[in-house]
């Protein structure tokens, strides 16, 4: 992996943050077989759904926009970890401090039910990644 993998197993968030909120997500590259770009639609899958005007309203008293900090924790195939780019996947995050990211065996590799040479298949594979993504200050 190119950046740094926590072996934390815990189950919740760590007090890094004092945590306001989890959003969770699902994506999935059925063609290509690129890891990365499934725990990029991850991402974005948990995190498209939501608007957090609270940090830039001032709703938080004493809490700015640029104190946002996020956890971000992924199930990955074990087999696949090593080829996660965790840079690409940090790029889905338009604001908000990355605190902590954390890598842990989940997710699935499954048959996608078919080979589509013309789109990058190498097989059939479809790579499935879960993303939680805890957001705080």
């Amino acid at each position: 992996m190119e950046a740094e993998q926590s072996t934390t197993s815990s189950g919740g968030s760590s007090p890094l943050i004092n945590l306001l909120f989890v959003e969770m997500g699902v994506g999935y590259d059925q063609h290509g077989q690129d890891i990365t770009a499934a725990a990029m639609r991850a991402c974005r899958d948990a995190i498209s759904s939501n608007s957090i005007p609270a940090f830039r309203r001032g709703s938080i008293p004493g809490v700015t926009s640029e104190q946002m900090k996020l956890q971000i924790k992924l199930g990955v195939p074990h087999s696949l970890q090593q080829s996660l780019d965790i840079e690409r996947v940090k790029s889905v995050f338009p604001y908000g401090k990355i605190v902590k990211f954390e890598v842990v065996d989940g997710g699935l590799i499954c048959s996608s039910g078919v080979y589509v040479e013309e789109m990058g298949d190498k097989n059939d594979d479809c790579y499935i990644v879960n993303a939680a993504v805890y957001v705080g200050y």
